[in-house]
C-alpha cells in the first residue's frame, strides 16, 4: 500500500484500534494538574519586553483548556518579534480536547501556504515539530507547534490521537499541552530564513520550560517535573539576537 493510500485510511484505522483499546483496557480517567504554573514558561528573554495576552471567555470555552499562557514578545523598537501560546488540558474528553491548529488557524482566517515539519534540538535531544507558513491578507507568519505531555513531544496529529486513545485506556490519564510559536514576517527585513533562525532558538527553550512545569509521567521517569524553570535566560539568549 502506498503512503498516500495509507494516509487516507489512517483516521478509520485509528478509530477501529481505539474502539479495541477502549473495550479491552478501559480505565477511569483522572485529571492531572500541572506541577508548576504555566506563568514560568519563557517569562523572561533579555532584550525583549513581554505582554501577557488574555483569551476571551467564549474562546476559552470552545478550546476547553484547563490553563493557558499567551504572550507577545516585542523588540526594543516595539515591533513584535514572536508570540507564544501554551494551552494545558488536565484531562481530555469529548468536547474538551486539544484542537489542531490545522483546523483552528484557517477558521481564524489564516491561509496555510505550506505545511510541514522541522527538527529542533532541545536539551534532551532532537524533536520533530510542525512548521507552517501562513498568510492573512498582507501579513505572513511562520508557525511552529507541537503536542507535549505524558513524556512525549509529538508533531503528528495521527500519533497524538493514537497516544490519547492508548493512554486513556491503559494509563487512565490524558493530560497534554498544545505549544505554539508564531513569528510574523511583517517587518521590511523579515524573511523566512530569519524566522526559522528565531524558531530554532526559541522552540528548544519552550520545550524545556514546558517540560519543567508538566506533571511527571510515571512511565517515563526523568522527562518531566525537572527543576529550574526560572533558570538564567541570559545564558541561552543574547539581547542582540533577533
Amino acid at each position: 500500500m502506498r503512503k498516500s493510500e495509507l494516509r487516507a485510511y489512517m483516521p478509520g484505522l485509528i478509530l477501529v484500534l481505539g474502539c479495541v483499546l477502549v473495550l479491552h483496557g478501559t480505565r477511569k480517567q483522572v485529571a492531572v494538574p500541572l506541577a508548576h504554573p504555566l506563568t514560568g514558561v519563557l517569562d523572561h528573554v533579555p532584550g525583549y519586553t513581554i505582554e501577557d495576552q488574555v483569551i476571551g471567555a467564549e474562546e476559552r470555552r470552545i478550546a476547553g483548556m484547563s490553563q493557558y499562557v499567551a504572550r507577545l514578545y516585542r523588540r526594543p523598537d516595539s515591533s513584535v518579534a514572536f508570540t507564544t501560546y501554551v494551552g494545558y488540558y488536565e484531562k481530555q474528553a469529548r468536547g474538551k480536547s486539544i484542537h489542531s491548529p490545522k483546523n483552528c488557524l484557517p477558521g481564524a482566517g489564516w491561509e496555510i501556504l505550506h505545511a510541514g515539519t522541522t527538527t529542533v534540538m532541545a536539551s534532551d535531544g532532537p524533536h520533530v515539530v510542525n512548521r507552517d507558513m501562513l498568510r492573512l491578507g498582507k501579513s505572513q507568519a511562520v508557525v511552529y507547534y507541537w503536542y507535549q505531555g505524558r513524556g512525549r513531544v509529538v508533531a503528528s496529529e495521527y500519533r497524538v490521537k493514537w497516544n490519547l486513545l492508548k493512554d486513556a485506556a491503559f494509563k487512565g490519564h490524558t493530560e497534554e499541552a498544545l505549544v505554539r510559536l508564531v513569528i510574523p514576517l511583517d517587518a521590511a527585513d523579515s524573511t523566512e530564513a530569519l524566522a526559522d533562525q528565531m524558531g530554532m532558538k526559541i522552540a528548544p527553550t519552550l520545550i524545556k520550560d514546558v517540560r519543567s512545569v508538566l506533571p511527571a509521567d510515571a512511565s517515563t521517569p526523568g522527562l518531566a517535573g525537572a527543576a529550574g524553570v526560572r533558570s538564567h535566560y541570559g545564558q541561552r539568549f543574547s539581547a542582540t539576537e533577533s
